[in-house]
């Protein structure tokens, strides 16, 4: 993975100082426009993070608009990296000055998540929401639409007819690539195990449907075992992996559907267990690409993280400008695919 360019390194390709750059990135003192121009240059020429800030501090007379975010597992490195995404993707925003809103749920409930949507719904113009499906936010939701505040699921649908629409990979097909794979790694025909975060996860549950149908349709001789939900806690899913190990000695495979996976990682190395089984997980993390060169992973399916961030702003913006939809907008983005020989 390439070095993330910083400040010294824009100072040095716009010829300024870094004190000047600072200047720039935080309005402490005014600076010239020519010299504003030539450190933007310099920040697209090097894919510098806040370049959408910078782009912002040359049209001070642009709408403000404020993205909201709700977003779960705050010290899970994916989702530092998507927020990180979202934020620079707000800072570059076209037309406007784009400020981003990120809160994180603390705990993984209904109540948590409808109780953040309701709190950054006072100051936001647009929101998007990881959560499960449940009545609660359903509620939410339904009166930020009432303001003319629209939301969106990210990453996982939702089913309220109030929301605005949906920003993610197709997590059916995401489920079938992970059967796919099982069915033509694994040593031989036998159980499979399958995890999910809670059953109240759409996108975990499009990934379970898919899993199962692939099985039905094209590998019939492997069963799939009923689904595991462990909370996307590593502590229940490393306690989860060691008794389906232990109840069920044909296991070959294992998908997880949702986080967690760092546990089933933890009792799979624990246990000596590399090479052994067919394992799918989700998001290129430090852990997972340790799996794959480790050869406890077979495959990880990821999020194209930058692309959704761009993609869940320019859909919130358009939300924004042509007030109450219709019609949810679904936006499917292609999933990557990791194994031991291509990250």
């Amino acid at each position: 993975m390439s070095r993330r360019p910083t400040i010294a390194d824009l100072a040095r390709t716009a010829g300024v100082s870094v004190a000047t750059v600072d200047r720039v990135l935080n309005q402490r003192h005014s600076v010239r426009e020519e010299t504003m121009r030539r450190v933007l240059q310099a920040a697209e020429a090097i894919g510098f993070h806040a370049t959408g800030l910078i782009r912002q501090r040359l049209a001070p007379d642009a709408p403000q608009r404020t993205f909201g975010f709700v977003l779960q597992k705050e010290a899970h490195y994916f989702y530092q990296t998507l927020a990180a995404a979202l934020r620079d993707a707000a800072h570059a925003a076209p037309g406007v000055r784009g400020q981003p809103l990120i809160v994180f749920a603390a705990e993984l409930t209904p109540a948590a998540a409808a109780a953040k949507l309701s709190e950054i719904g006072e100051r936001a113009d647009a929101l998007a929401i990881v959560t499960v499906d449940h009545p609660s936010i359903s509620e939410v939701i339904e009166r930020l639409k009432a303001r003319g505040i629209p939301t969106f699921g990210l990453l996982t649908a939702l089913t309220t007819p109030a929301w605005a629409g949906y920003v993610g990979i197709d997590n059916r097909k995401a489920g079938r690539q992970a059967a796919w794979t099982i069915a033509r790694t694994a040593r031989k025909p036998g159980e499979v195990g399958i995890l999910v975060g809670s059953h109240r996860y759409l996108g975990h549950e499009m990934r379970e449907i898919g899993f199962r149908s692939y099985f039905r349709e094209h590998a019939p001789s492997f069963r799939v075992l009923e689904a595991i939900v462990n909370l996307e806690e590593p502590r229940i899913a490393y306690e989860a992996t060691l008794d389906l190990l232990k109840k069920h000695p044909d296991l070959v495979g294992i998908c997880v559907a949702g986080g967690g996976m760092e546990g089933v990682i933890s009792a799979l190395r624990d246990e000596g267990l590399a090479g052994s089984l067919s394992v799918v997980v989700n998001e290129l993390t430090p852990d997972t690409r340790a799996a794959l060169t480790d050869d406890i992973v077979t495959l990880v399916i990821g999020t194209p993280i930058q692309p959704l961030a761009r993609r869940i702003i320019d859909a919130m913006l358009h939300a924004i400008e042509d007030g109450a939809v219709a019609t949810p907008r679904q936006i499917l983005l292609p999933f990557e695919l990791y194994t031991s020989e291509n990250f």
